[in-house]
């Protein structure tokens, strides 16, 4: 009886080694992967709009959207990563009014990101992301206007920024990871000038080239 407890107990043990060492394969071992994440964008731009010689009287604005990501990365080592990819950070409507009229505007941002990831493995299948990147972003503001007001109409800018972020990883198996992240875009309105966009999300993220485990047969 002792013999066979002891069997099954090298067993498990033995299965439970097995399935740590594939959780661990993603961070150790060099492979590419695709992901994606969706999420909750904020806006923070100066409200500040002057409309010389007007006095504006009121500010109104809507800085939530939904956010998304397509990305791809090649891992180098457990902790370095380099990723990049395709987001779209939402559209997002202001509007203000003055003694000369009223002006309302909507500015979407698209673009693509090239960022330096670190990995920092907290437990077997729990690990800490930061990353830092540059970012090239196209602004499309459309705006309308009322009274003597100035109106820019269509305007487009391109133009070259910064990302930071910081996220967690958490390993379903080797190949599929759950990934939710923080994130900061500097970017720039054709209208109200700098900003900032954040980012919350949550996706999935696929490696490619994983190790078989065989089951372990009692």
């Amino acid at each position: 009886m002792l013999s066979r407890l002891s069997a099954i107990s090298l067993a498990l043990l033995g299965a439970t080694a097995a399935g740590q060492a594939s959780a661990q394969w993603a961070a150790a071992t060099p492979h590419w992967y695709l992901g994606g994440n969706v999420g909750r964008g904020s806006a923070d731009f100066d409200p500040t709009f002057a409309v010389p010689p007007a006095t504006v009287t009121g500010t109104s604005e809507d800085d939530r959207d939904t956010a998304w990501k397509l990305f791809g990365g090649y891992q180098l080592n457990r902790n370095i990563a380099i990723e990049g990819g395709y987001f779209d950070l939402g559209d997002y409507s202001y509007g203000y009014s003055s003694t000369l009229g009223n002006f309302a505007g909507t500015t979407k941002f698209r673009g693509l990101n090239l960022d330096l990831v670190g990995t920092f493995p907290l437990t077997e299948r729990f690990s800490a992301l930061a990353r830092i990147g540059a970012i090239y972003t196209r602004a499309t503001a459309n705006t309308s206007s009322t009274g003597t007001v100035p109106v820019f109409g269509s305007r487009r800018e391109n133009e070259l920024g910064v990302k930071a972020g910081l996220g967690l990883e958490f390993a379903f198996s080797p190949a599929l990871s759950l990934r939710g992240e923080y994130e900061r875009y500097r970017v720039e309105d054709p209208v109200r000038g700098r900003g900032n966009i954040d980012v919350a999300s949550v996706g999935l993220v696929y490696r490619f080239g994983g190790p078989v485990v065989a089951p372990t047969r009692v």
